[in-house]
């Protein structure tokens, strides 16, 4: 048996990782559908349709017609939600070159190479909490003018939990109520340990200044190039806490998170041994 393909995101023989879609013989270089592929790779599937919808390059027609193909598999074949569903693996293998050639000066030629490239998109469920904190962007963003809609959201709950406490009918709650409640909760539900919420401010808490973003699950620390242009929706107070979370640093892969990791907490535990034997 050969060997499990470790760019689908599988690591045992004969697992799946998720649902997959693949357009061969696109005739197109590799190297042109990858260069469209790195922009959308870990993105939820309708960022990942907007951003291939705004993209100037003719590669990413054939792209975004493979994603709506596996965005379809996942539905129909393995009954999961399209709004749910983010792009876990994606790459480009090269196929056959047709090979052609031109007529040039004093009876010579020239060879023309026209590659084709086989594109695999593979789709899975994103977790919880990623859902979680994706759906209260989503409704932040649509809020429109006035107040902000967690500012809203909180002031809304608060009255509803008010009129609970003072023994009023719950009768006269609305349906916004109740769903701007279940959201509120759903978003404490999405908190993981060692981080708290995004504020509407943008600005970090006493203690947590590592970045969080939902939508690429990438944590960036102050020192990072890329720390004042990310807007942090899940604020964390140590690396440890982000990795444990399930996110990683720009350009790391995910087992050199895990071992630095690993080996954070060997130094850690070698420090506590060492203070309690000179004590």
């Amino acid at each position: 048996m050969t060997g499990p393909k470790l760019n689908e995101k599988s690591y045992v023989a004969g697992e799946r990782s998720g649902t997959k879609a693949t357009a061969k013989y696109v005739r197109t270089s590799a190297s042109k559908i990858r260069a469209v592929l790195d922009l959308v790779r870990g993105l939820d599937v309708k960022s990942a349709d907007q951003v291939l919808q705004l993209t100037d390059r003719h590669t990413a027609i054939p792209v975004r017609k493979l994603l709506a193909s596996a965005v379809a598999n996942a539905v129909n074949n393995d009954n999961q939600d399209a709004d749910e569903l983010y792009i876990i693996a994606c790459f480009a293998d090269e196929g056959p070159t047709l090979k052609r050639f031109k007529p040039r000066a004093r009876g010579r030629a020239s060879r023309i190479l026209k590659r084709t490239c086989h594109v695999t998109i593979i789709v899975a469920r994103m977790s919880d909490e990623r859902i979680a904190i994706i759906q209260a962007r989503a409704e932040r963003q649509g809020a429109g003018s006035g107040r902000p809609a967690a500012t809203s959201r909180r002031d809304r709950v608060a009255r509803s939990r008010a009129k609970d406490d003072s023994g009023e009918e719950s009768a006269g709650h609305t349906v916004d109520d109740v769903v701007e409640e279940t959201s509120s909760d759903a978003v404490s539900a999405a908190i993981w340990e060692g981080s708290v919420d995004a504020t509407d401010d943008g600005e970090a808490p006493d203690g947590y200044e590592i970045k969080g973003n939902a939508q690429s699950m990438l944590f960036h620390t102050p020192d990072s190039r890329y720390y004042k242009a990310t807007k942090a929706e899940v604020w964390f107070d140590t690396e440890e806490s982000a990795v444990a979370a399930g996110f990683s640093k720009p350009g790391a892969t995910a087992a050199d998170t895990e071992e630095a990791a690993e080996a954070e907490a060997d130094n850690a535990s070698n420090t506590a041994a060492d203070e309690a034997e000179e004590n």
